[in-house]
């Protein structure tokens, strides 16, 4: 990650709050939003009560889940992204029925809570109830010696571990109850992802050694930086949030679509890493390197029935390795929305 110019640096409250001032879009965003946006619809036609994960990049079959694992509210803030788009009420009615089957995270000891509920409800139009919910849980679950949400349990290893993608959707979830309990998760996360070199993407707690930093993921794997980002551009958003932008203003992505893994230079991309980077600096204010990354991705990346390919699910097991990902497409969207103007804001 490079430095960014100071001259590319919008004024600190336009920042805090999330907006984004720039001309007319490009020519490119709008068709290839509505693609996008139309590949939802096929697929919910594929996939019918169950949760997209991943799809073949050749055929585009999707691989599912019952409950939508820590990727659920992907898929419903995909539904609900198409309803904006479309008006149309069948749309409107399958987004509100998969909000409605992520209620029972609410109570489930993983801190992906914040992915799950934040972006599975932060489009919807009754969503308030089970977003209340898990932010209620969310805070009981709050560790206030360690000063974080822990991972948790529900998806198996030690609970007392802290990982970076436990940040984003965690801080403005936690914040619409308890904003000293967001601004600190999100402390203790940079604290210990930065504080090391080469940065760590997950930390393991133990009472007699402390914070030890776990070998999974890499170093090197590209979506730790990209959560972290997206994380800050969060926590920007919080009151008094300019220390958080100006730790986000320090760093940008080495190249619009990064290696799933810099460890290995001859391996896979992964777009899912540079869709959700582009959202995060959208939503810091950097219109312009958004717009590169976006760019790129329409260009190179996304098929014309609306598929982003060359997505990385997990690269040391050799799981999806150049595929369709839903977290991918998501972040995709929901950048594409934010850049035409068809929504505003969502994590302020």
């Amino acid at each position: 990650m490079k430095a960014r110019p100071d001259g590319d640096a919008p004024p600190s409250e336009d920042r805090r709050a999330g907006r984004v001032k720039p001309g007319p879009a490009p020519g490119w965003a709008a068709p290839a939003l509505d693609s996008v946006l139309a590949r939802v619809a096929v697929t919910r036609a594929e996939v019918g009560d169950r949760f997209p994960l991943y799809a073949d990049p050749g055929t585009g079959a999707w691989r599912t889940t019952a409950r939508g694992s820590w990727t659920g509210g992907f898929w419903a803030g995909l539904l609900w992204l198409r309803a904006r788009h479309t008006g149309d009420p069948s749309d409107r009615e399958a987004a509100r029925a998969c909000t409605a089957r992520l209620a029972d995270w609410a109570g489930a000891d993983t801190s992906t809570r914040g992915l799950i509920l934040w972006y599975g409800t932060v489009f919807a139009d009754d969503g308030e109830r089970i977003r209340y919910q898990g932010a209620r849980a969310c805070r009981d679950s709050f560790d206030p010696e360690l000063g974080l949400v822990p991972w948790g349990s529900a998806f198996g290893g030690p609970r007392l571990t802290a990982r970076v993608d436990g940040v984003p959707g965690m801080v403005p979830l936690l914040a619409t109850v308890d904003v000293e309990a967001a601004r600190s998760h999100l402390r203790r996360h940079l604290d210990l992802c930065l504080g090391s070199r080469p940065s760590s993407w997950s930390w393991l707690h133990a009472e007699a050694t402390g914070w030890t930093a776990c070998a999974d993921p890499s170093p090197g794997w590209s979506r730790g930086p990209a959560w972290l980002l997206l994380a800050l551009a969060e926590g920007a958003c919080l009151p008094d949030g300019d220390s958080f932008a100006a730790l986000a203003d320090t760093s940008a992505p080495a190249s619009p679509v990064p290696l799933a893994d810099t460890a290995h230079p001859s391996g896979p991309l992964d777009t899912s890493a540079a869709a959700i980077t582009a959202l995060a600096l959208l939503r810091l204010g950097r219109r312009d390197r958004a717009v590169g990354v976006l760019e790129v991705l329409v260009d190179r990346h996304l098929t014309a029935d609306g598929r982003l390919l060359d997505g990385c699910y997990d690269l040391p097991a050799g799981t999806a390795v150049r595929h369709e990902l839903i977290w991918g497409d998501f972040f995709l969207a929901y950048a594409l929305a934010e850049l035409t103007g068809q929504v505003a804001g969502g994590t302020g």
